[in-house]
């Protein structure tokens, strides 16, 4: 809490009382509810009267900056964590807890000592088997799921010589979509495609993507990832963990049906629509989708939902998008205040105490360089530097040797020619 007025809360307890607004405006119920936050019936019941006792205030946990009256002393676990190291080795969490209890009377849960064992090194997560998936019916709410994908074609034809992106959203309970064109697909294009999407038409509550690397990191989980039981995130990912949005990943193209087959709609009708339409370029094509196309396609193929009441979050005031839908990379400082990205070198202008900064590339192209969430002032270096060791180098570099070229004098073949003279006629070559 900060202040009797204002509300220290996190985006996932936005989205909770955002939930239990609906249910006690009467628009949803208590099990529908539950169902979207992913809470228990009862934890429903239990925010709502807190809610109606307390105002929004309630939202927030009661257990929050307060330690765990569970927590284990440290004492406790370096003393397990050698008895493990000398005696358990190979031994697995469960094994290894009743070993304890039975030897030494240390009672811990097999869950605790798996957590405490891989914070070490000394265990790793195994894999669970693949789920079995089966055919699944539409979501009940607008904004419950939406499926997200590009689509790679020919979409002007032989007007313009080159295949680009369409970025497409629909929803899964009403097909009603949203999409625009970009020149690749691509973490830029899918963060201002998604940013279109929400002040069109808010928050989802979660988007349904393929694997494509857009949307699902490529590397490899780190040693936090595998402690908390997470996996690394790309760049859009990280931004709508940010806007507590989730993330469902399609093993197959057959699992997110939807969106492929507005895809296949898509490259026979409005290929020629935009054929009727003489567009030439992706910007007309812009326009053209956004000031008619948009609404007359959901006017014809989008449907009701089975529950009428919409569960799309309007954005929350004081919400900075421009700084949550960005690419942020960390760079280290040099010892002349000067940081490396993407081939530029870049001068901060401030004195800063820690070695790295972190850079935000934004959607509109521009560049923000921050220190502990604080803008910092930077130039960009055109040209660098010459060192001293360069210049004493290219001042003793010999100078290039010049070739005539072809047509040089040097290189005209002789001719003799004649010259008169009072006594006698001399042959000299010119």
């Amino acid at each position: 809490m900060a202040g009797k007025d204002i509300i220290m809360t996190k985006q996932k307890e936005l989205k909770r009382l955002f939930i239990v607004r609906k249910v006690i405006a009467g628009e949803i119920t208590q099990g529908e509810a539950a169902t979207t936050a992913g809470m228990s019936g009862r934890q429903i019941r239990r925010i709502i009267k807190r809610i109606q006792e307390e105002g929004d205030r309630g939202i927030v946990h009661k257990s929050r900056g307060r330690a765990s009256n569970r927590k284990k002393a440290p004492k406790l676990k370096d003393r397990v964590i050698a008895l493990y190291r000398k005696k358990y080795m190979g031994f697995g969490p469960t094994l290894t807890a009743e070993k304890l209890l039975e030897t030494k009377g240390i009672q811990l849960s097999d869950e605790t000592l798996r957590v405490w064992l891989m914070e070490a090194g000394l265990w790793q997560k195994r894999r669970k088997h693949r789920t079995h998936r089966q055919w699944r019916p539409r979501k009940g709410h607008c904004g419950e799921m939406v499926q997200v994908d590009g689509s790679h074609h020919r979409w002007l034809e032989d007007r313009l010589d080159q295949e680009f992106c369409l970025m497409a959203f629909i929803d899964d309970a009403t097909s009603r979509v949203y999409f625009r064109f970009y020149e690749y697909e691509g973490t830029i294009p899918a963060m201002d495609s998604f940013l279109r999407y929400i002040r069109r038409y808010g928050i989802p509550m979660s988007l349904y993507f393929d694997r494509h690397t857009t949307y699902k990191s490529p590397s490899a989980p780190s040693l936090a990832d595998e402690l908390n039981g997470t996996e690394p995130l790309s760049e859009l990912g990280r931004a709508l963990k940010e806007l507590d949005v989730k993330i469902i990943h399609a093993y197959s193209p057959q699992a997110k049906g939807r969106v492929e087959r507005l895809f296949g709609t898509l490259q026979d009708r409005l290929v020629k629509e935009l054929r009727l339409q003489g567009i030439c370029t992706i910007e007309e094509a812009n326009r053209f989708l956004d000031h008619s196309y948009l609404m007359e396609f959901n006017r014809k193929f989008s449907i009701k939902a089975s529950n009428e009441v919409d569960l799309h979050r309007p954005i929350p005031k004081g919400t900075d998008l421009t700084r949550i839908l960005c690419i942020r990379t960390e760079r280290v400082i040099r010892n002349d205040f000067t940081i490396s990205h993407r081939g530029k070198l870049y001068q901060i202008e401030e004195a800063l105490t820690k070695k790295k900064v972190t850079v935000e590339e934004h959607i509109d192209g521009t560049l923000r360089i921050t220190h502990n969430d604080k803008r910092v002032a930077f130039r960009c270096i055109l040209q660098r530097p010459e060192t001293e060791r360069e210049a004493i180098k290219k001042k003793l570099q010999r100078p290039a040797i010049q070739t005539p070229s072809m047509d040089h004098p040097w290189r005209r073949p002789y001719k003799k020619v004649a010259v008169k003279t009072n006594h006698s006629i001399l042959e000299v070559s010119a």
